[in-house]
């Protein structure tokens, strides 16, 4: 029998490694951001076209490189950072293993030029599939420039899997947000299809987060600090009223690399146990940093990942640290040093005749169970909408056809029109006296429903109508939300939004849903709100993108717990519902309605 193991070629060897190391256009940048980090770069350079599948190119200042240096690092494992096993737990470069070059060689036509500062000319290098095509002498600036051009070209099956545009521009941000937020001293620029997407000077951290992440963030931020003989902390942490629900302002950095970690996430998390939801997620920029001989950097392909000898101490440090940030942030804000705040009443106090004892009035015919009328305003359900969401039947043929979609135990007997009275309880559920006993529903979770089929109706055949809002706002996104946005634009069109771009990351709002109402309505929050929505939901539903919209607009827009409402909107919200076709059910699965059986109650008082 003849032998059958071989060496695999160079070449196929290569693109085995890419495909670990370059899983997509932001893969590539990462790497390409890093060796310009490691090369002693001041100012930094990413130009992107069309989402990096046509071009990553990154300009940067730093030291060059020689001839022979220019050709060896697209060779595979040739690094400058590792000469022996030892080095590999004293690192304190962005790279290391000297898979990346060669890696992106081998699926891209890649373009290298490089000049050191004190040479008079530098070097061009063009390679294509791991194949070297050219190398001559050239003029260029101190520093490098490296162009990868296709992506995938010779990998056509990969390329195919690369998601849209605005998806990978996504995730390309994604990595440049966290390369640049880990060196706030470098100045960073990035460009896409021509259009500038940031350009951040050198700056203090607390500056670049900002930067990042919108002028906003300044008041959002409580400084972190803590130093061990284990770690040194530091960063910034989020206030816990801007928490979001979804996750994507984490951020770990070890020894200025960013790293992910359940374990050191479920220690900031857990400090913030008592102030947030489980469904929150605070921003966090924190940097630990650590003796390299106490951690091993080389356990992931992407450097993503991190073993430490002593983690246990680390999240102890971290979740103290955390929690004593948050206290000193709860405390100082009521304290005024300069000031004694107690005697601040005491300074122009009122004459004696000026005061007036309190007076209290009630009304002694009230009746808890007539008829009261409304002094709220129109709620958004009120309107005549003219489409499925809305039911012309009375409530007895309501309530007949009704029965077939509920539960055989809690199916609604046929009720008078003289008994349509409605109680509201806590201004949270709604409460009706039927046949078999009683019944509940939770307003909230009806009125999202609602909304939640209309919404989808309207995405459906795209004629969602819209109110003209009286002073357009702009709304100025961060670069990531952005590119969703205007991914999402057409669809946000059809739920009835009137909005056009207006600039870099800005957006223009015209008009929102009539289906909203004339409740007073901010705009601005709104959109930024179906935003979150929508993220949240394609993070933890994985729902398709016209499913999570109509989702997050219904949560954003229905009624909150705490809306009092008169008999009529009780009246029209329980038709409208019933109207729907899954009105038991919210659009989280859990239910709408409820009924009491007589005998329950009965059994309540030991009847």
């Amino acid at each position: 029998m003849s032998d059958i193991i071989q060496l695999l070629p160079d070449s196929v060897a290569n693109q085995i490694a890419a495909g670990e190391v370059v899983q997509r256009p932001a893969s590539a940048v990462k790497e390409l951001l890093e060796n310009a980090i490691d090369a002693g770069a001041d100012k930094i350079q990413l130009i992107i076209k069309d989402a990096g599948k046509a071009l990553i190119q990154v300009i940067d200042n730093g030291c060059g490189m020689t001839v022979t240096d220019a050709r060896m690092c697209f060779e595979r494992h040739a690094t400058s950072k590792v000469r022996k096993a030892e080095d590999l737990f004293a690192i304190r470069t962005m790279g290391f293993r000297g898979e990346a070059m060669a890696s992106i060689a081998a699926i891209a036509q890649v373009e290298l030029k490089t000049k050191r500062h004190e040479d008079e000319v530098g070097t061009l290098i063009q390679i294509e599939g791991a194949s070297f095509v050219k190398q001559e002498p050239v003029g260029t600036p101190n520093g490098s420039s490296i162009s990868i051009k296709n992506l995938f070209y010779n990998t056509p099956a990969r390329r195919n899997f690369l998601k849209s545009n605005p998806a990978e521009m996504r995730h390309i941000i994604d990595e440049f947000q966290r390369v640049a937020m880990a060196k706030p001293t470098i100045a960073f620029s990035l460009h896409h299809d021509g259009v500038e997407i940031y350009r951040l000077p050198s700056s203090a951290l607390k500056q670049r987060i900002i930067h990042l992440f919108g002028n906003n963030y300044n008041e959002r931020l409580i400084p972190v600090e803590e130093e061990t003989t284990i770690i040194n902390l530091k960063g910034y942490i989020g206030k816990p009223q801007f928490a979001k629900k979804t996750r994507g302002e984490q951020f770990f950095f070890v020894n200025d690399r960013f790293i992910k970690d359940a374990y050191l996430n479920h220690a900031v998390n857990k400090a913030y146990k008592e102030l947030l939801p489980d469904d929150n997620f605070p921003l966090y920029v924190l940097f630990i940093d650590i003796d390299p001989a106490k951690i091993d950097v080389n356990v992931h392909p992407t450097k993503t990942e991190i073993k430490y000898l002593d983690e246990k101490s680390i999240y102890a440090i971290i979740h103290s640290a955390v929690k004593r940030s948050l206290g000193r942030f709860n405390i100082t804000p009521t304290i005024d040093f300069n000031q004694e705040t107690a005697f601040n009443a005491m300074i122009t106090p009122k004459a004696h005749e000026d005061i007036v004892p309190p007076s209290i009035a009630f009304n002694p015919d009230f009746n808890p169970f007539g008829q009261i009328k409304s002094t709220t305003k129109e709620l958004p359900f009120l309107r005549n909408h003219g489409n499925a969401g809305t039911s012309t039947q009375n409530w007895g043929s309501l309530y007949e056809v009704s029965q077939h979609k509920l539960p055989e135990q809690s199916a609604l007997p046929l009720i008078e029109a003289s008994q349509k009275q409605f109680m509201q309880v806590h201004n949270c559920y709604i409460v009706s006296q039927i046949k078999s006993g009683i019944m509940v529903i939770d307003q909230q979770a009806a009125h999202e429903r609602i909304l939640y089929e209309r919404f989808l109706l309207h995405l459906e055949d795209r004629k969602g109508a819209s109110q003209q809002s009286l002073f357009p706002q702009t709304v100025t996104l961060s670069p990531n939300d952005y590119e969703l946005a205007k991914s999402l634009l057409e669809d946000i069109k059809s739920l009835g939004f009137e909005v056009r771009e207006f600039g870099k990351n800005t957006l223009v709002i015209e008009g929102v849903p009539v289906d909203l109402g004339s409740t007073n309505i901010n705009e601005m929050q709104l959109f930024e709100q179906l935003i979150e929505g929508y993220k949240n939901s394609q993070q933890e539903l994985k729902l398709d993108k016209r499913d999570s919209l109509a989702r997050s607009m219904a949560r954003n827009s229905a009624i909150k717990v705490g809306t009092s409402l008169s008999q009529q909107e009780m009246n029209t919200l329980i038709e409208e519902l019933f109207a729907c076709k899954t009105p038991n059910f919210s659009i989280n699965g859990k239910p709408v309605i409820q009924t009491i059986a007589l005998s329950e109650i009965a059994q309540k008082f030991e009847r």
